[in-house]
């Protein structure tokens, strides 16, 4: 399927997806089963619970807020979305010190003088024409927020807000209730097709009530250990099925562990990864010794391992 993808500005990236007719419009999917199944053909297995709350987004036009520990796979299943859907995806990473106009729109001032001196040179003194010419469609910047109202559709990942400030949410809230954006030398530009927005959260503060209210709710658990050897063998197709189920049993035990950072996903199939490039057919205590700062990525985790017993853990 072929695609098309760009970087844009200020953390924004943004992706169509590969090709609409590969893709089934979002009012096609009946049920939550259904959605389920075609995300699971793009390798992302939701369960149930994370389905109906994707379907219900999707239905009612509501954002979906997920929250979890990272590494579930929250803001993959946003890019899933965008591809079962055929939708636009744009991505906004929050972090602190966010400000509207980075997630809006800017002008791009240097082609805005470039046009200014081409007026006066062709003759044209007029201060009120020379104005209108300088804030034309043309110089606005779009950032994330513009960008995902102006495609239709389009799939709007707001990623970990728990990051941002709270006068960012505020604006925020203000934006997804309009499903506009006003640019003041422009008017107002309402989205054709409302987004479909996925808020994420790592839960590292609190985000306020009012943003949550909006939404639709769903804490994304770790995967049970059926769905997490699934996922490693879907995902990672060349890794024997032992290993998967090795890992998966592994990666289960470390975050029964009262770890500073419990391993996701991510970390297991990274895990998982680097196994099998080292030769490994199943899981020893050895190369999981050897292996642990694929999974393990603070210090007084691997700590903490280094003084129990590697057998007792990862021994089959």
């Amino acid at each position: 399927m072929a695609g098309r993808s760009r970087l844009g500005h200020a953390g924004q990236v943004t992706h169509a997806c590969p090709d609409p007719e590969d893709a089934a419009p979002a009012d096609r999917f009946g049920s939550p089963a259904e959605l389920a199944d075609a995300l699971g053909r793009t390798g992302y297995l939701a369960d149930e619970g994370l389905a109906t709350a994707a379907y219900l987004a999707i239905r009612m036009g509501r954002p979906l807020f997920l929250e979890g520990d990272a590494g579930v796979g929250k803001t993959a299943l946003a890019q899933a979305l965008a591809e079962v859907t055929g939708a636009f995806f744009v991505r906004m990473q929050c972090y602190e010190g966010l400000e509207a106009s980075q997630a809006l729109y800017d002008w791009d001032f240097p082609r805005q003088m470039l046009h200014l001196r081409a007026a006066e040179a062709a003759g044209v003194h007029d201060a009120e024409e020379l104005e209108r010419g300088l804030y034309d469609r043309r110089f606005l910047l779009a950032r994330p927020l513009l960008t995902a109202i102006e495609q239709a559709p389009s799939v709007l990942l707001i990623d970990e807000i728990d990051r941002a400030d709270d006068e960012f949410e505020a604006f925020l809230l203000e934006v997804l209730a309009d499903n506009a954006v006003t640019v003041p030398e422009l008017g107002r530009i309402v989205a054709s097709v409302p987004p479909l927005v996925v808020l994420t959260s790592n839960r590292t503060r609190e985000v306020h009530d009012a943003l949550k209210r909006r939404c639709l709710y769903h804490w994304v658990e770790h995967p049970s250990y059926e769905r997490e050897v699934a996922i490693l063998r879907t995902r990672l197709p060349h890794v024997t099925a032992k290993l998967a189920e090795d890992v998966a049993r592994a990666t289960a035990k470390l975050r029964s562990l009262d770890l500073v950072k419990p391993p996701g996903v991510a970390e297991a199939m990274d895990w998982a990864t680097a196994l099998h490039v080292l030769g490994a057919r199943e899981l020893d205590p050895d190369r999981a010794a050897a292996t642990l700062g694929t999974v393990l990525k603070y210090r007084e985790d691997a700590d903490r391992l280094k003084s129990m017993t590697f057998t007792a853990m990862f021994g089959t």
